[in-house]
């Protein structure tokens, strides 16, 4: 493993002496369709992580900035505005357009997300732009097709109900996927017809501002999408308490959740969608196929260097299959290719930044500490870089720690059942609800066991199959509402009831 790392490391800096360094364009505020300067005049720095140098300087926003970019999005909602009097149709010719122009430069939003979060740039190129885009193209598709119904009430009245907007809609996206959390944001938001202001992570801001020039490009009005980037103290806080944005929907941590929702009650009682933290199961029958469990619950757990919030990190298997499971995981994650983000052959990057890989390197610690069996991995790759090994442990208990918090991390924890029954109960002992993943041959199985799961989203026999058609979100502490789907869209109306007289009117 030490022999293979190294070697990878050696690959990588020999490629990284060849290419040239992705050059970042847009390092500014985006309001009203201009790149602003912050009111206080700060900047941020934006590190790579695979290197810990700076890439650029951001212009740091804070809550004046806010203030700004929420008139310009109240104005932009005004009813007279071009863009409250765009046709639905014209709505989702602009996503249509955007999605284009997402297609044109693929390449490069490929090269800066792996550049500022650290995720291989095969992985961006193949994965994350492709399900950003299909985001955009399948809500272009919703934009005239927003409509309420007739409804047949008693006596002489003609009712009907009609999807609206909601307003300025406040978003706060997080950094491990953010071009993805991008889109999923925007596309239904738009979609409706609402205004934005949104505050990418200040980890990973600068594909978000590549985003805002082609939204300019793609000839959304003045004040539509609204970008002010910064720190979750001030930008974040600002837009939660806003008395003027009329929703907030927000992805990241459980306990920063639970602030955004007390700021929205606290202020204009606005509406809030959030997507939360997750500690999801995948659960292992004797009967399915072992090596493709195996592959998908590796997958499951370490895409995007373990940093997903429905990574499956809770890896529950029959006893009967137990020891062959342990051996084969074990394999595999002792092969993944750590190294360089910019390699092409590199299958594992760095954690975000220093804090989160100390925090993964303390999990790893704790597991050892309590008991559980470290089959490979839980230390650092090498001094530069925020590296942690892809992490394997067995005999894993339901009270230790890492079975019960969530890693945000390359950590698989590998537990053992021996019933249906038991272990239905012990994947729902979690506050925790949002992804399952289920491998079985049997039909009623795979049927009788998501019934019975507590999460908004389930897999039999695949995990992170995502569709922009499919509803996404979680249960209990993992969120409130969806995205995506039919059901995300509307998260971003207001329904009306009309009902008028009409003597003589009959059904």
């Amino acid at each position: 493993m030490i022999v293979q790392i190294g070697r990878i490391f050696a690959i990588s800096r020999r490629l990284r002496n060849t290419m040239a360094t992705t050059p970042v364009q847009f390092t500014k505020i985006f309001i009203n369709n201009e790149w602003r300067n912050s009111i206080s005049g700060k900047t941020f720095q934006s590190i790579d992580p695979s290197t810990e140098e700076e890439i650029c300087q951001l212009q740091e926003g804070n809550a004046a900035d806010v203030d700004v970019a929420v008139e310009a999005a109240r104005s932009a909602f005004d009813y007279a505005s071009p863009w409250r009097r765009m046709d639905a149709s014209q709505r989702g010719r602009l996503l249509s357009r955007l999605a284009d122009l997402m297609e044109r430069d693929r390449q490069l939003l490929a090269e800066l997300e792996s550049m500022d979060n650290g995720k291989p740039v095969t992985v961006a190129f193949e994965r994350d732009i492709p399900i950003s885009i299909d985001c955009i193209r399948y809500h272009s598709g919703w934009a005239d097709k927003i409509h309420g119904k007739v409804v047949p009430v008693d006596g002489e009245f003609f009712a009907y109900t009609r999807y609206e907007p909601i307003g300025v809609i406040g978003q706060i996206i997080p950094w491990n996927v953010p071009l993805i959390m991008f889109a999923w944001k925007i596309a239904p938001a738009l979609a409706c017809g609402n205004t934005i202001v949104l505050k990418p992570s200040e980890e990973t801001t600068i594909s978000s501002l590549h985003m805002c020039s082609l939204i300019k490009e793609a000839g959304f009005p003045p004040g539509v999408v609204n970008v002010v980037p910064g720190f979750g103290s001030t930008v974040g806080s600002a837009i939660s308490h806003h008395m003027d944005v009329d929703k907030v929907a927000f992805t990241g941590s459980e306990p920063v959740g639970r602030l955004v929702m007390e700021a929205a009650s606290r202020s204009n009682l606005k509406g809030c969608k959030l997507e939360l933290g997750g500690k999801s199961p995948c659960i292992v029958f004797p009967d399915a196929d072992l090596d493709e469990a195996v592959m998908t619950s590796h997958k499951a757990v370490f895409s995007n260097q373990g940093q997903v919030c429905c990574s499956g990190s809770r890896t529950f298997v029959h006893d009967d299959v137990y020891e062959e499971f342990v051996q084969k995981s074990r394999q595999l994650a002792e092969h993944r290719v750590v190294g360089d983000p910019r390699n092409k052959e590199t299958q594992h990057g760095p954690l975000i930044n220093a804090t989160q890989m100390k925090k993964v390197l303390d999990f790893c610690r704790l597991g050892c500490e309590e008991g559980a069996v470290l089959q490979c991995g839980g230390k650092r790759v090498g001094s530069r870089g925020f590296y942690v090994q892809p992490t394997v442990f067995s005999d894993v208990t339901d009270h230790m720690t890492i079975a019960k918090e969530e890693i945000f991390g390359p950590v698989q924890s590998i537990f053992r059942f021996k019933t249906t029954e038991e272990v239905i109960r012990r994947a729902n002992d979690s506050d925790y609800g949002l992804a399952a993943g289920i491998f079985t041959k049997d039909l009623n199985t795979a049927i009788n066991v998501s019934n019975k799961l507590r999460a908004g989203v389930v897999w039999l026999n695949t995990y992170y199959k995502f569709a922009s058609q499919m509803p996404f979100g979680g249960f209990k502490q993992s969120g409130i509402g969806r995205e995506l789907g039919e059901d995300g869209v509307k998260e971003y109306c207001e329904v009306k009831s009309v009902i008028m007289k009409i003597p003589g009117m009959n059904s």
